[in-house]
């Protein structure tokens, strides 16, 4: 009885060893090790890649925001069809878009009506917009909801509506959003694009320096 009790004894003290020696390893040490490899090496993406203007944090550049105002370049929308949609203002607890088919009747409506209000918005005294001429993310939400950037054939496109607002030639505000424009990551992946966050805090700049 006495062997016995003294190999469970050992057996526990081994294991309880062994416990402590892995959550030492892996609960302190290697998130330790971790997070001073990625704040060494990418200390933005470590920190949430956090946008910045005049000495505090103004949004991310990989979380789309909305209400910038008339005067600003709009993103993606987020609202879609309400009850369809699953992150109706862009809440950062959830991510999603609507679930309905691409040939839905309602959603064909709802981007119909979507295209009218963005050409509409868009026309300037002698430059009209027609529905047309709309891109498709200026009416449809992106697959997460959250897309920070907007095509730069949107972006062109509210180019003179933002300039009328802000009594601005509208070449200067076209080379601001050509300026903005990223390519395609790897020079293949994806499609060129503008953050809206950025160009609109380029924007605000311009507007104060005039």
């Amino acid at each position: 009885m006495h062997t016995s009790l003294a190999g469970t004894a050992r057996l526990l003290a081994a294991g309880l060893r062994a416990l402590l020696a892995l959550t030492l390893l892996t609960g302190v040490l290697y998130p330790l090790a971790v997070t001073g490899a990625a704040q060494a090496l990418f200390e933005d993406e470590a920190n949430g890649s956090r946008v910045e203007a005049d000495g505090r944090t103004v949004g991310s550049s990989l979380i789309g925001q909305q209400d910038y105002g008339p005067g600003y370049f709009q993103p993606r929308p987020a609202r879609g069809l309400g009850r369809n949609t699953v992150n109706t203002q862009y809440d950062l607890i959830l991510s999603g878009a609507t679930h309905l088919a691409a040939d839905n009747p309602e959603l064909t409506e709802w981007v119909g009506r979507a295209r009218a209000r963005v050409a509409e918005e868009n026309s300037v005294p002698g430059h009209p917009v027609s529905a047309a001429q709309v891109p498709a993310d200026a009416v449809t939400s992106s697959g997460s909801g959250l897309d920070p950037h907007i095509s730069p054939a949107y972006a062109m496109l509210q180019a003179r509506r933002v300039a009328a607002h802000h009594d601005l030639p509208v070449a200067r505000v076209q080379r601001l959003v050509r300026d903005h424009t990223e390519g395609r990551t790897l020079g293949f992946i994806g499609e060129p694009r503008v953050n809206v966050l950025r160009l609109n805090l380029a924007l605000g700049n311009l507007v104060e320096r005039r």
